[in-house]
């Protein structure tokens, strides 16, 4: 099972660690809190454990549905762009009077993993490929798989949020206000891809 696991580790740090709504989010949020990353990891496992149990007993070829991940991309690009929007609006008051931005990491952690499409269609693809490999190691192995996988989303998104905030104090506030811009842009442009890939993939 050890060169499943090592497989499964190399490449979900890969995804984790590629820019995407949960690392835009973690950046945002991480500017208060270095737990940032231990929430938004525990928001991602909200929506990841219960797919990667679907998908071990057969649904994955339901995500690959065109009508569903048609379905998905709208929905989940229009709640993408109102995490983008939410961030940008706030940007002054969180950097200039210290509040935060109106959902907290936890929350932030489930709406960036449950309205990714792109986090589905990675689970029914890639992700489906590694569970299968793991299926004659029975609930065990599906356990460990999990922890695993769990794992890696956890130390990257805490090492990321422990450096924010650690760091936070030697930007000035015009630096800090551009940061949560490039955040709320990343989101805004990965909600309108999400968009249009969806409907060019039925067209």
């Amino acid at each position: 099972m050890l060169p499943i696991l090592l497989s499964v580790a190399v490449i979900s740090f890969s995804g984790v660690m590629l820019p995407g709504p949960m690392f835009a989010v973690t950046l945002g949020k991480s500017y208060r809190s270095p737990w940032t990353g231990v929430w938004i990891s525990l928001g991602h496992a909200v929506i990841e454990v219960p797919l990667i149990l679907l998908i071990y007993f057969g649904f994955a070829q339901f995500f690959q549905n065109h009508i569903v991940r048609l379905v998905l991309s709208v929905a989940g690009s229009g709640m993408i762009i109102w995490l983008g929007i939410s961030m940008f609006r706030a940007r002054t008051e969180v950097v200039k009077e210290g509040k935060d931005l109106p959902y907290n990491a936890f929350v932030a952690g489930i709406l960036a993993t449950g309205f990714n499409p792109l986090f589905l269609v990675w689970w029914a693809t890639i992700g489906g490929m590694l569970i299968m490999r793991i299926l004659e190691f029975g609930t065990m192995g599906l356990i460990i798989f999990t922890l695993v996988h769990w794992l890696c989303d956890l130390v990257w998104l805490t090492l990321l949020s422990n450096a924010v905030y650690r760091t936070r104090a030697f930007w000035g506030q015009q630096v800090q206000k551009w940061l949560f811009i490039a955040c709320s842009l990343l989101l805004v442009g990965f909600g309108l891809w999400f968009l249009i890939s969806g409907i060019i993939l039925v067209i």
